[in-house]
């Protein structure tokens, strides 16, 4: 697999992508909040909250985006896949990450699952939730809204999983952002640490109705830009593992962020080559993913003077 993927997508273009975005997303964040600029960063505040409920606020995370060939089938889209990352996004210190679990309260109960986090020394889980309690005590948007704002991340026994679009509504699921990761966690409790130490490394791909879907890959202020190259090589293995056909099936990859433009990394009509002076361009099959704002397209531009 090693050998295909880096015949079909060049290191190198991956490479600078990724530090054309962390350079963009530095400047933006220093122009944002230097002081000089405290009229434009108020303007900036506002747009966001006038635009949150429209599109995708901007965040700190590196997205790889993905463009199919064909809309996938509907057992492709009913759950998301986990992709297991080389590297974490989440911080790596326990006392500042702030994790809920959910649970059946069945065949693991809420009170079972505290006393197996307390023996297994997995202190970032501060809260188990049954099913049942998310829907008798989450049932009005503002309170589901507060539980998506307590947590930076979700995890949910894999039997669940199925029913929580549902339970959690469009709150969690319409942008996408804190869907529950899937964890198989045995009652006796034998397994918990690793598996759930295992998803905190993992990606969701949510397979969308549509041939585009995005998973994280990288976060600013936290991962080291070849950090960031060696998790968009292991997220496009996994991509290609659940994608029928493989690299058949794929029309495109780009990086971004929620807020950038798209820089691509990999068209099936064009083999990009590091020194390719299409660099920054989108070639017709992944125009779609390309943003439009003004104020990011000196990234693109950087991004092909680079060579």
């Amino acid at each position: 697999m090693e050998v295909v993927r880096r015949d079909r997508i060049k290191e190198e273009v991956v490479r600078k992508a990724v530090k054309a975005l962390l350079k963009w997303k530095k400047k933006k964040k220093k122009k944002l909040y230097s002081q000089s600029d405290h009229e434009f960063a108020q303007e900036e505040e506002e747009e966001e909250e006038e635009k949150e409920e429209e599109e995708d606020d901007g965040d700190d995370f590196i997205y790889l985006s993905v463009t199919l060939k064909k809309v996938p089938t509907q057992d492709l889209t009913r759950t998301p896949h986990q992709i297991l990352l080389r590297h974490s996004l989440l911080s790596q210190d326990d006392s500042s990450l702030n994790c809920c679990l959910i649970v059946d309260g069945k065949k693991i109960t809420s009170e079972a699952a505290h006393k197996i986090i307390k023996a297994k020394g997995i202190p970032f889980i501060k809260q188990v939730l049954k099913v049942s309690k998310l829907k008798s005590d989450y049932k009005s948007f503002d309170s589901k809204k507060k539980l998506y704002d307590s947590f930076d991340v979700f995890f949910a026994v894999k039997n669940v999983v199925p029913l929580l679009p549902k339970v959690l509504g469009k709150v969690f699921y319409n942008k996408k952002k804190k869907i529950p990761v899937p964890v198989e966690l045995r009652a006796d409790g034998s397994n918990w640490k690793e598996e759930i130490e295992k998803a905190c490394k993992s990606s969701l791909l949510c397979l969308s109705g549509g041939t585009c879907s995005a998973l994280r890959v990288g976060r600013w202020g936290l991962s080291e830009s070849e950090e960031i190259v060696e998790n968009v090589f292991e997220a496009i293995d996994g991509v290609l593992e659940i994608v029928p056909k493989k690299w058949g099936g794929i029309r495109c990859f780009h990086l971004k962020f929620s807020d950038s433009l798209a820089l691509p990394i990999y068209d099936y009509q064009q083999t990009l080559q590091p020194d390719d002076n299409k660099l920054g361009k989108v070639g017709d099959a992944g125009s779609g993913l390309v943003g439009t704002k003004r104020k990011s397209t000196k990234l693109v531009e950087d991004y092909g003077r680079k060579k």
